[in-house]
């Protein structure tokens, strides 16, 4: 799919990109071009990788004209880019609206004046039923993309939902590992809290998977594992050695007990695809996408909670080992 091809990263300096572009490297790209506002961050990114299909582009979703050229003669755009912390996202809307809600739309026009085949938009568990700002802003951001496919553009826009990816930055496993370490106590904002996880080798696995195998118009939402948090402060701990004690802090603002990466409403229009996928189609008629996925059977439940089929101890374990966390 990626041979030969270029290939624009928004926000690609993130634990999402640099994953990514370790497996598109192999896939023979002609360019690889990596745009995002951080300097510092590109020249490390460099250093590390060291390919000359590698290029860098300083820039802004939100700066329109600098999407517009950065998608000239582009093939694919992963759109990473986005303020994702929901605490930032709660204090300062107004920037999350402008990178989350604005820059897509950006992506999206600079993508069709480019004439670029697809455009894969990466979203969170925290879109379906927002509790906080960023998830209205991702929400918002689905909408979008869903809505670009009846432009009347050979460009096809797809959404790929998942949930906590292990290992990247700001993880709770590098939280927890550092407080276990040199706080001796583990901080958990409620100890009924449980989230989906998948570790970020899979991860962009599946995201190539939904790249190839899109019409352009549905949401695929990555089947995840789902764990107690407190159950893998608990996995850390035994695995480093070190008893300490849990500290309940208190939600903070936005924050759910329970994550969905399915709402109810949204199951009316979802169907199987395979066991890493579930289809949302849109309400939205969008021409030949329905009929590309009638063979697909519909959901047979109301929505998809963390709080179900919670991971025991030992899968958590197991799930931490292939995630290259315990040894």
């Amino acid at each position: 799919m990626f041979n030969n091809q270029r290939i624009l990263v928004t926000g690609g300096t993130g634990s999402w990109g640099y994953e990514l572009i370790r497996q598109l490297l192999p896939q023979n790209p002609k360019e690889i071009i990596v745009f995002s506002r951080n300097e510092s961050s590109q020249v490390a990114m460099s250093r590390t990788f060291e390919d000359a299909r590698l290029s860098f582009c300083i820039g802004d979703i939100r700066d329109r004209e600098a999407m517009m050229k950065a998608c000239e003669g582009v093939d694919y755009v992963f759109h990473l880019a986005a303020l994702k912390h929901v605490p930032v996202c709660e204090d300062q809307p107004y920037e999350a609206l402008k990178t989350n809600v604005i820059g897509t739309q950006n992506v999206i026009e600079a993508a069709i004046a480019g004439k670029v085949k697809r455009v894969i938009y990466i979203s969170t568990d925290k879109a379906a039923n927002p509790s906080n700002f960023y998830g209205m802003t991702k929400a918002i951001g689905e909408k979008l993309i869903v809505y670009a496919n009846l432009l009347k553009t050979s460009t096809k826009f797809v959404c790929v939902r998942g949930g906590n990816v292990l290992g990247t930055n700001g993880s709770v496993i590098h939280l927890f590992m550092d407080q276990i370490r040199e706080k001796q106590e583990v901080r958990i904002t409620d100890m009924r809290m449980t989230r989906f996880f998948l570790t970020l080798e899979d991860a962009i696995r599946l995201l190539f998977k939904a790249s190839e195998e899109s019409a352009g118009g549905e949401i695929f939402v990555m089947a995840m594992p789902t764990c107690k948090i407190s159950d893998l402060a608990e996995v850390l701990m035994e695995s480093l050695g070190r008893k300490v004690q849990m500290v309940e802090t208190g939600i903070r603002p936005g924050e759910k007990i329970h994550e969905i990466l399915l709402t109810d409403y949204e199951s009316q229009t979802t169907v199987v695809y395979d066991n890493n996928y579930l289809v949302i189609l849109p309400t939205l008629d969008i021409p030949g996408l329905r009929e590309r996925y009638q063979n697909c059977p519909q959901v047979k439940f109301d929505s998809y909670s963390s709080a179900d089929s919670l991971m025991t101890k030992d899968e958590i374990k197991a799930m931490l080992m292939s995630g290259g966390f315990l040894s």
